[in-house]
């Protein structure tokens, strides 16, 4: 593990490196912009990967070999994953191990950016043993900056310390899900089949928004569900407070690893998406980068009954209790 001040200088290199990579992206989507009588940019040009909301432009990967090249300049002996270049390998193994890693993708979102829709951002994580210990998410088009570093909290623009909400910081609503922002995104899944992924989503959503005693006492009666469009702003805007929980499968290391730092050094929980056999008394084990299922609970403060954690558990069990079971494997590996 690198030292207190070898892991600082990472940091403050990595948070620059975002700010760097994340105009690149503002420069693309302003290349857009213009009169009818600009020449047409080339920028907003996309190709299909999987399906067709599985998409890359050409600034994803410019934007990933700019992060690779000053990476590799400035320190040449850690390793290096980023979305495009592991999309094009042919094997999906998980390719991180206990070696100082770059996780990164140079664009979470990329269907909001081309649509502009401004929840778009560059993801860079820094991972030693498996375990995310920097994370930098930078949303050029609305400028906000979040970044963490083990054992140093997690931040906004670098000022403003996380969660937002401090004084106190909110314990977990007694009765959630009741009372909670349900975040969540569609993924790249959209096969239609009876009992697939999309349709357990769906199921599982509606039994998160329904009234409470509805659906064989399934109904969560959230105060609202989001989607963002992009994992790791979702995972920033539960460290912010901003959301109570975030629920996915299907997402790949580079999605969330930046994310999970940002919400673990706020104080938020991250365990598995898939419910256990026994939700109320299984053991709530951190999740595993790679595992592609993700259950993220905000940062708590305690109330007058229970802990932080406490809160966050008991939450972590109401969800499961709610949920279907996801089934996102890594082909290939």
């Amino acid at each position: 593990m690198a030292s207190t001040e070898e892991l600082q200088s990472i940091y403050q290199f990595a948070v620059q490196l975002g700010k760097d990579a994340g105009q690149l992206l503002l420069q693309s989507v302003k290349s857009r912009y213009g009169s009818t009588d600009t020449k047409p940019s080339h920028s907003q040009e996309f190709v299909e990967k999987d399906n067709a909301v599985d998409l890359v432009t050409k600034v994803d990967e410019e934007v990933e070999a700019f992060i690779k090249h000053r990476v590799s300049i400035e320190y040449p002996s850690h390793q290096f994953i980023g979305e495009e270049t592991y999309s094009k390998g042919a094997s999906r193994n998980y390719l991180i191990d206990e070696r100082p890693t770059w996780c990164v993708d140079p664009l979470d979102g990329t269907v909001n950016m081309i649509h502009i829709f401004p929840m778009f951002c560059v993801s860079i994580a820094f991972i030693v043993d498996h375990k995310p210990a920097i994370g930098v998410v930078y949303a050029p088009f609305v400028d906000q900056m979040f970044s963490a570093c083990k054992g140093r909290g997690a931040w906004m623009n670098e000022t403003q310390q996380l969660p937002l909400v401090r004084n106190p910081i909110p314990p977990m609503p007694a009765s959630a899900p009741k009372g909670c922002i349900f975040s969540f995104e569609w993924g790249k899944d959209r096969r239609d089949s009876p009992d697939g992924n999309m349709q357990r989503k769906v199921e599982s959503l509606v039994n998160m928004a329904a009234e409470i005693g509805s659906r064989g006492g399934k109904g969560g009666m959230v105060h609202g569900v989001r989607s963002l469009g992009s994992a790791t702003m979702d995972l920033a805007y539960c460290a912010m407070g901003a959301f109570d929980i975030w629920w996915e499968g299907g997402c790949w290391e580079w999605d969330v690893a930046a994310g999970i730092c940002i919400l673990q050094e706020a104080g938020g929980l991250v365990t598995t998406a898939n419910p256990p056999d026994d939700p109320l008394k299984a053991p709530i084990e951190p999740a595993k980068l790679g595992s592609r299922l993700y259950l993220a609970i905000r940062p708590a403060g305690p109330s007058s009954d229970e802990s932080a954690r406490q809160g966050q558990e008991r939450t972590v069990r109401e969800v499961w209790r709610r949920v279907r079971t996801l089934d996102y494997s890594r082909p290939g590996g």
